[in-house]
C-alpha cells in the first residue's frame, strides 16, 4: 500500500478528507512546524484515546503502537497552526467533557464511559464537519484524533506486523492467490 492508498482509506473510513496529507505527500515542510509543544500528560492523554478507538484484543491495540507520540510529531510537523490550534483546544474540551459527564478526568474514567464519550463526540463531529459553511476550515478535533489514531496505528510496527497479515518485502506478487471465504485481512 502506498501513501495515496492510505490516505484514501482513512479518508474512507472517517469520512473526511485525512489533514495533514498534503504534508506527508510533499514531506512535511510546515513553516509552523517546531512551535508547539506537547508535554508527557497530553501524549499518555491521546494514547488512551488512541487505545479507546482501537483497543487491545488478541492483538496489541493502538497504545502498544504509541500512537500517542506518533499524534505528537504529526501535529506539530505537518499541520497548520490553524490545524494545530484545533487539536491543543480539543485535548482540553475532550477532558472538559469527560468531566461534565462523569465528574473525572478522561484518564480517570472507566473503559464504558470513555467509550459513551469518544461515540458522543463522534456524532458531534459528523454533525460539524457537514454544517462547515467553510470548507478550508479545520475539521472537527476528534475527526483529526481518529485520522491521526488509524494512520498511527496501521503504519506503526505493531500494526502492521501483529494485525494486519505482515508479508515481507520483497515478495511476489500473485494475482491469482486463492482466496478462501472467511478469510481474514489481518495477521492471526
Amino acid at each position: 500500500m502506498n501513501r495515496r492508498e492510505l490516505l484514501r482509506s482513512i479518508a474512507l473510513i472517517t469520512g473526511a478528507t485525512v489533514v495533514g496529507g498534503e504534508f506527508l505527500l510533499s514531506g512535511c515542510k510546515n513553516p509552523a512546524a517546531g512551535t508547539l509543544h506537547f508535554s508527557p500528560a497530553m501524549i499518555s492523554l491521546l494514547n488512551e484515546v488512541a487505545e479507546t478507538i482501537l483497543p487491545a484484543t488478541d492483538t496489541p491495540g493502538a497504545k502498544a503502537a504509541e500512537v500517542g507520540a506518533f499524534m505528537k510529531i504529526m501535529v506539530t510537523d505537518c499541520y497548520t497552526k490553524e490545524q494545530q490550534d484545533v487539536f491543543i483546544k480539543g485535548i482540553a474540551d475532550l477532558d472538559m467533557k469527560a468531566q461534565a459527564a462523569t465528574k473525572q478526568t478522561f484518564l480517570e474514567s472507566t473503559p464504558d464511559q470513555r467509550h459513551t464519550l469518544l461515540t458522543s463526540l463522534e456524532k458531534e463531529a459528523k454533525t460539524y464537519n457537514e454544517s462547515r459553511e467553510d470548507k478550508k476550515a479545520p475539521v472537527h478535533y476528534y475527526t483529526l484524533m481518529k485520522q491521526l489514531t488509524l494512520w498511527g496505528f496501521f503504519t506503526s510496527k505493531t500494526g502492521m506486523t501483529e494485525t494486519l497479515r505482515h508479508l515481507p518485502v520483497p515478495g511476489r506478487f500473485d494475482g491469482n492467490a486463492p482466496y478462501t471465504k472467511g478469510e481474514k485481512a489481518w495477521a492471526e
